[in-house]
């Protein structure tokens, strides 16, 4: 029996599958061996297929993220990684990205990383190049995003998103993984970098671990996800004391979709 590689990759989709197919794609190209994790959610489809790992059912609520997120890192911990790499279904990898993250977490396993990651335009009638892809890096300015090479630390964990991140084994369970009151879209991940925090971990970006991530459309602000915001900030609220995704909480009230009750929100 071959053994398998040390680093894993968690990956929870719903439907996406062209997206999922280029990733799957761009990390057949990389340059270091890895166990790929996929998690379906909600999707016959992709759970019928040989290479999907895991499968969860929607919830009355929706989609349930977090518990997906814990699910895939079950599956890979039981398999013997020691690096877990999570990334979103909608992101493509550079060839080394995988390699960028093992490095930094064996050097410093007690961090929890995260990578630059470009917003790509539309692709071309013919789908992406995926050798043309550092050409077109251009990370996300609202976030840290340190040259090839470069890692920064005690990073603010406001700015944390799970795009794109990895850690070590031992840490992923002092962390305890994604509270799983989180359903749908929306506040897990900041949630879980304060968990990162108080569990005594420390958060940094390694420029080394770069990821591209496929255009498809969306709403500003997110109207299709009110819901779920409102309960997941709620979530939040009750767990540290304050709200987030302010913005988007503001932007709904503007259009009267939610209001103040108080100190929370609620759908109006």
């Amino acid at each position: 029996m071959t053994a398998r590689p040390g680093t894993a990759v968690v990956t929870v989709a719903h439907g996406r599958h062209d997206h999922l197919d280029r990733q799957r794609e761009s990390l057949a190209a990389s340059t270091t061996r890895f166990d790929h994790v996929v998690v379906a959610m909600d999707d016959l489809v992709l759970a019928a297929a040989e290479w999907c790992s895991a499968a969860l059912p929607a919830t009355p609520l929706g989609l349930p993220l977090a518990a997906a997120r814990n699910r895939g890192a079950e599956v890979a911990l039981a398999r013997g990684a020691t690096t877990l790499v999570f990334l979103d279904v909608d992101c493509l990898v550079s060839p080394t990205l995988l390699e960028g993250y093992a490095a930094a977490v064996a050097d410093e396993p007690a961090t929890v990383w995260s990578g630059p990651v470009t917003y790509l335009d539309p692709p071309p009638a013919e789908g992406y190049d995926l050798t043309d892809l550092p050409r077109l890096d251009d990370p996300h300015p609202a976030r840290p995003a340190p040259e090839p090479g470069v890692r920064v630390h005690d990073a603010d964990p406001d700015l944390f998103w799970s795009l794109s991140f990895a850690c070590s084994a031992d840490a992923w369970r002092r962390t305890g993984g994604f509270c799983e009151d989180y359903v749908g879209y929306g506040g897990e991940d900041t949630d879980f970098a304060r968990v990162v925090v108080g569990a005594g971990l420390d958060l940094g970006w390694v420029g080394a671990a770069r990821a591209f991530h496929q255009w498809h459309p969306v709403s500003r602000p997110p109207v299709e996800h009110v819901a779920d915001i409102v309960r997941n900030a709620e979530v939040f609220r009750g767990r540290w004391g304050a709200t987030p995704m302010l913005g988007w909480l503001q932007a709904f009230e503007e259009r009267g979709l939610v209001r103040r009750e108080g100190g929370r929100w609620v759908v109006a």
